[in-house]
Order: structure tokens, then sequence, then C-alpha cells
């Protein structure tokens, strides 16, 4: 192949990522071919259901190289699922078929046939099994990679949490020096690679207006003092901010990056 396509994992059964699926597939902008993996008897029992018709390519994983991909038909790599359980409630029941197509689409990547990973619904507290925070971390360990960032990239204004999928009484105990030195370095490296460019970067304060009536302000303690130094080893970047206006317009395009304390402060704006 001379592209390189974009892996969809479709994730829990019981979802509603069938549904998603069948209406990208409807708007037909999809630039790259896509490559499903899931059950082929779930698939069809959802085109059924929700009237949705597209001829389905069924695809030899050994021989994934060798096929001249689109978007005219549904490319799948078939995971055997039973069927029985097509719709049933969300539970663990799920969890091998989830881990079988999770197993699959790694393996791809690793072999050079993708380097873009899409993930359908996964349940947490089931699937992850409270080992992992999140997909981002269960996909980190997969490739070794213990030092990752969440960015989630835009070329007006990119996002990253510091912290990922923590619970909000947990995100304070885990704000440090180390781990904003640690994300604003891949952020930094990131950009350096793909777009041949030092990236600006805003970095929230995790109080309001970034004072605290406690005697701990991690904002004065942490926060503050690691920006400073990193401004001193060149890095462009400048806060604390306070979050409640740092996304208005004529803040927004002074920076490329807006590096937030928790998951849903970076989130919620810029989605």
């Amino acid at each position: 192949m001379t592209y390189k396509p974009i892996i969809v994992v479709a994730g829990e059964p019981n979802s509603i990522f069938f549904e998603i699926l069948f209406k990208v597939y409807k708007t037909k902008k999809i630039k790259k071919p896509l490559i499903i993996i899931a059950s082929h008897n779930l698939l069809k029992l959802q085109m059924k259901k929700l009237k949705f018709k597209k001829k389905i390519k069924l695809l030899d994983e050994s021989k994934i190289e060798e096929y001249k991909l689109d978007n005219k038909s549904i490319n799948l790599i078939n995971i055997n699922y039973d069927q029985k359980k097509a719709f049933q409630k969300i539970s663990n029941k799920s969890n091998i078929y989830i881990q079988n197509c999770f197993n699959l689409a790694l393996n791809l990547i690793k072999k050079g046939i993708s380097n873009k990973l899409i993930n359908g619904p996964i349940s947490k507290k089931n699937f992850l099994e409270k080992k992992y925070l999140g997909v981002t971390e269960y996909i980190s360990e997969k490739f070794n990679t213990p030092k990752n960032a969440m960015l989630i990239f835009n070329k007006e204004l990119s996002v990253c949490p510091l912290t990922t999928h923590l619970p909000i009484k947990l995100v304070s105990k885990n704000i440090s020096k180390k781990l904003i030195k640690e994300k604003v370095i891949l952020i930094d490296k990131f950009y350096k690679k793909y777009f041949k460019t030092k990236p600006k970067i805003g970095v929230l304060g995790l109080n309001p207006h970034c004072e605290s009536i406690s005697e701990i302000n991690e904002d004065e303690k942490i926060v503050g003092p690691t920006i400073k130094k990193l401004k001193k080893l060149n890095y462009l970047i400048d806060g604390p901010f306070s979050a409640d206006t740092f996304f208005l317009k004529q803040n927004r395009k002074k920076f490329d990056v807006v590096l937030g304390m928790y998951h849903d402060q970076v989130l919620i704006p810029v989605k």
C-alpha cells in the first residue's frame, strides 16, 4: 500500500459505535481508508438494525499489505464474537473480544501498516478493571512508553492535560514540577519533529484565579516556579493563567498549546 490507513477498533460491542461509524461513512469526507476491527456478525446485525447498507470487504490480516483499499466498502478484519451476546448490557463478558481487537490493531501498527488508531467506546470499569486510568495509559504500556502526553491536536489551538483520567480529588496530589517539565518537553519535541516549529505553550493554574485559601497553593509552589525554570531553558512557555478567562479569543491566539492541570479543564473548551 502507498498510504497508511486508519485502524479503527470497534471497542465495546454494546455501545453506540456502529451508529457513529455509519454516519461517518454517509458524510463521504473520509480522506484515508478505514480498516475496521470488529465482529462480522455484530456488524451485520447493527447494519440491519440501523438500516444501513454498504458492501463489506473482509480482509486477511496476513495479506493486508496487498490490498488496494478505499472507503467504497467497509474494510473489515473479523474478530469472533458470540452473536447471542450481541445485544446484552455492557459487562466484562466482552473483555476477551475487545482485547483481541486491540491486540490485532496494535500489531498492525507495530508492523508499520498504519500509524493511526481510533478506538470506539470502552468501559473503564469492565475492560480496564482499574488497572489503567484510561485507554491512553493502556496503549502507552502496550508500546512500552512510560512517558506520554495526551495531546488533543488542532491547527489553531491544541490542549494537553497534565493529569489524564484521575478523579478530581486526586489531581492536586499528582501535580509536580517533574511532571510539568516532562509534558512540556514531550510537547516541544512533537512540534519540532512534525511541524519544524517551537510551540508557544500556555499553562493553566489549578486553583480558581490561581489563588488558594489553603496553606499550599500549587500555582505558587509548583506551577509558577517550574514555568520560570523552563523559560530559562529556552522553552516558549508562560503562565500560570486563570482557566476561567484563558480561552477568550484574544488569549487563545497567543499560543499553540495549552497545558491544563486536569482532563476537563482543557477538553471541555477545546471540544
